[in-house]
């Protein structure tokens, strides 16, 4: 019997998974050329050059250790973060998707994604990502516009971002394209121009995220000046109505796609898959008979790759809690403008729907969510005040804020 048709078995506090959820792999790739001033990822700047070989050679060896966890259980998506996993080489790529395929249960049609920056794109580099099984790109365009790109520290402009999108289309026919909006001294015009150039490219998904001020970036510690919420939300309106003109389905907070065309990945964290990250910092949520599990490894990349070769790459790991796979849950899966299937609740926690009965009777009682014996999903007024939302589904005791 497979690990994803598990027998009923008991988790702390009475609850049972019936089976384990499906399962993806996340490859954190930490490097980038220059460290953005409002990027909160575990992302460092490279120094020469990375450390290609050592780091690949970390990565098969994490996965290794890894193995025992995950055993038997099919892998359904592979996808390459960062950092700019751009800067390794086609070979490293292909090195790393042969040593999943010789050691996991890879879907034949497995979506694996690869994140790239334009600022290292070059043909023949992208068509050998496309050669070794590379098949979705997600491209970090941002914005369009020279003095936003240059506001946003990045190391490309407006040229670079179109010949990569050229390069990109000219191998790969599923392509993601980032931008961000409420960038410092943004008008709803430059917004305008940067959505409809995007989708003028007629990429199958296209994400749009409000530039946020995160804690522990150089915005955060030096602010820019950045449109006010009314002119932000002008901004989302748009993006919205722009993108629906164009058949994209806005289907999570803030992804568009082509029906059919949605991020398989992404999709399995908002339906709270597991998944296994390896690399530095990468964090894992993986399903047990007795347990749902969170692990993150060693953040500095030189302390990864020790720590992995003394076969401790983990750093912290913990058993979640049962007060908070109600807020684990809802955090994901309320993101998705369809909800969820009310079953699917227990499916993926082992508990009953009616631990949640008290914040979603309050959620529809503010217009936040529709609710029938089948489906969850957040109103329009849920989706644009998430936080809102997600609030309700705090544990007695964890606080009083939230960020979605």
């Amino acid at each position: 019997m497979s690990a994803e048709h598990t027998n009923i078995v008991s988790l702390p506090g009475g609850t049972g998974l019936k089976a384990l959820p499906p399962l993806s792999l996340y490859v954190h790739i930490p490097w980038c050329v220059r460290k953005c001033p409002y990027c909160d990822f575990n992302s460092h700047e490279v120094r020469g050059e990375a450390p290609e070989q050592s780091y690949v050679r970390a990565l098969i060896a994490d996965l290794e250790l890894a193995l025992p966890q995950i055993w038997g259980r099919r892998v359904y998506s592979v996808f390459f973060g960062g950092g700019t996993p751009s800067l390794f080489s086609a070979r490293a790529i292909e090195e790393l998707l042969a040593a999943f395929r010789a050691r996991l249960n890879l879907a034949a049609d497995a979506e694996i994604t690869l994140e790239a920056n334009p600022g290292t794109f070059e043909s023949a580099k992208f068509r050998d990502y496309r050669a070794c099984g590379v098949n979705r790109l997600s491209i970090g365009i941002q914005s369009f516009n020279p003095a936003q790109l240059q506001a946003l520290g990045r190391i490309h402009d407006g040229e670079e971002a179109r010949r990569a999108i050229a390069i990109a289309q000219t191998h790969f026919d599923n392509i993601n394209l980032d931008l961000m909006y409420a960038l410092p001294q943004q008008t709803l015009h430059q917004a305008e121009q940067d959505i409809d150039t995007a989708q003028g490219y007629g990429t199958p998904h296209i994400s749009a995220y409000h530039l946020t001020l995160e804690p522990n970036t150089l915005f955060h510690r030096h602010p820019p000046a950045l449109p006010d919420g009314e002119l932000a939300a002008d901004m989302q309106d748009m993006i919205e109505e722009r993108l629906a003109g164009g058949a994209y389905v806005n289907y999570e907070t803030s992804a568009f796609a082509r029906p059919g065309r949605e991020c398989r990945h992404n999709l399995n964290y908002w339906r709270y898959g597991d998944y296994l990250g390896i690399g530095a910092g990468a964090h894992s949520k993986l399903s047990f008979p007795d347990r749902i599990m969170r692990q993150m490894r060693y953040k500095q990349p030189r302390e990864y790759m020790q720590k992995t070769a003394a076969g401790t790459p983990v750093q912290d790991e913990h058993a979640v809690s049962r007060k908070d796979l109600g807020l684990e849950f809802t955090m994901n899966a309320l993101r998705l403008a369809e909800g969820f299937e009310a079953a699917l609740f227990a499916e993926r926690t082992g508990l009953a729907l009616s631990a949640l009965e008290q914040p979603l009777r309050e959620a529809v009682r503010r217009g936040l969510i529709t609710r029938d014996h089948m489906r969850i999903a957040p109103t329009k007024r849920g989706q644009r005040f998430l936080n809102d939302l997600l609030q309700l589904f705090l544990p007695a005791g964890a606080g009083d804020s939230i960020s979605a």
